[in-house]
């Protein structure tokens, strides 16, 4: 008996509907990225027009760069607009994915871009009549670039962790990658003045090998979550500790786990210590297990619980028994002389069937008669495999 995770979680009481959660969210994603692009539009005129005016190729290829960036910016804020976490009919799980995806293809463009970086920079070891002489202004324009570049990218990741959006992530690299080949150009430009032309070349390899790294790194890890890669095992290992602890579990099996942009979605089934308790009990300790983990794990935000009562790896024999009007068909028979029961309660537990009968209290008389009463229950059920056993409740 599943217990899902609708309705607000302990420590979502009182928050926010999930649409005006995802309007902050996407709020906040639409100002730190524009913010970004304005940066990154005017530096990309600069770079450009300073390049061109003080002859500084390299700063013109890194103006292309700062530009390069509005196109992803433009691209996660589309992205955030359109990952709406209220689900529909063809998306249950919401369309929160749609980020991972736009943060997936940043990764690949990090990566795209620092082969171009790298390859032009090999081509010009080998070509060093390629490299111009460019004016000493061109080494303040890259500084500010730095400078403008690494506050982008502590802003952006400030707000990243806050909305633990890897999307936002992605993009503040991004916004580090024109930094680091602003970087270049300062020391490529610095070697051309000090008469050490190569030094541009070789500072942009290295820098292409480490803005390939966090491209390869962060693509890896939106594909991994797109097709659905478990947490890690210490998280796991966490789920697993916070479900034991809650009273009425004895173990748990099948534990899977996923993620969604920033968030942890679970799915357990919890093996019940005692396989004679009520389904409503049943139900209320999968709901204690559920509200626990939304309350003790930070990142998981949805969870499926499925309370046995045996663990389902051995309770193949269970699962061939005949459903419950077959069953009560065979008791009516066998009963039949007896008195009729006020209710029958099944327990299908070791591949063979416990059955509980309800009689009214009048019967019950003293303890002799209601004893002989219950061996004449038992009798009537006697060799049959499918009965485990019979026990008489008087109310």
């Amino acid at each position: 008996m599943p217990a899902n995770a609708a309705g607000p979680s302990p420590r979502d009481a009182g928050a926010a509907t999930p649409a005006e959660a995802h309007a902050t969210r996407y709020a906040l994603v639409r100002k730190v990225t524009l913010i970004g692009s304005a940066i990154d539009l005017a530096l990309g005129v600069v770079k450009i027009a300073g390049g061109w005016v003080w002859n500084s190729g390299a700063l013109i290829a890194d103006g292309v760069h700062s530009l390069s960036d509005l196109a992803t910016d433009i691209g996660v804020i589309l992205a955030a607009r359109h990952a709406e976490p209220d689900p529909d009919a063809d998306h249950p799980y919401g369309h929160a994915r749609i980020e991972t995806a736009a943060t997936a293809g940043l990764g690949l463009t990090l990566i795209g871009i620092a082969a171009m970086i790298g390859y032009d920079a090999t081509v010009d070891l080998f070509h060093p009549e390629r490299l111009l002489t460019p004016s000493a202004a061109v080494l303040v324009v890259a500084a500010v670039s730095v400078v403008s570049k690494e506050a982008i990218y502590h802003y952006t990741m400030r707000y990243a962790r806050r909305l633990k959006s890897k999307m936002l992530r992605a993009n503040a690299w991004h916004s580090r990658s024109d930094a680091f080949s602003s970087v270049v150009v300062i020391i490529g430009v610095s070697g051309t003045l000090a008469g050490l032309q190569y030094l541009d070349a070789v500072a942009a390899v290295v820098v292409a090998w480490m803005v390939a790294h966090v491209g390869f790194k962060l693509s890896r890890e939106s594909i991994g979550e797109l097709i659905d890669t478990g947490l890690g095992k210490d998280q796991v290992s966490e789920i697993r500790g916070s479900i034991l602890d809650v009273a009425g579990v004895e173990d748990l099996h099948m534990l899977r786990t996923r993620q969604m942009a920033g968030r942890a979605l679970v799915d357990v089934h919890i093996h019940l210590a005692d396989p004679r308790i009520s389904a409503s009990e049943a139900h209320h300790i999968s709901e204690q297990v559920r509200r626990r983990l939304l309350r003790d794990i930070d990142d998981v935000d949805d969870v499926t619980v499925h309370a046995d009562i045996e663990n389902d790896h051995r309770a193949v024999g269970t699962n061939r028994l005949p459903p419950r009007a077959q069953v009560l068909k065979l008791l009516e028979t066998r009963w039949a002389a007896l008195p009729a029961a006020k209710s029958i309660t099944l327990h299908y537990i070791d591949g063979r069937i416990g059955v509980d009968v309800e009689l009214p209290l009048e019967l019950a008389g003293e303890r002799a008669v209601a004893e002989a009463l219950e061996r004449a229950y038992c009798d009537a059920v006697t060799g049959d495999p499918l009965i485990a056993g019979v026990r008489l409740i008087f109310s």
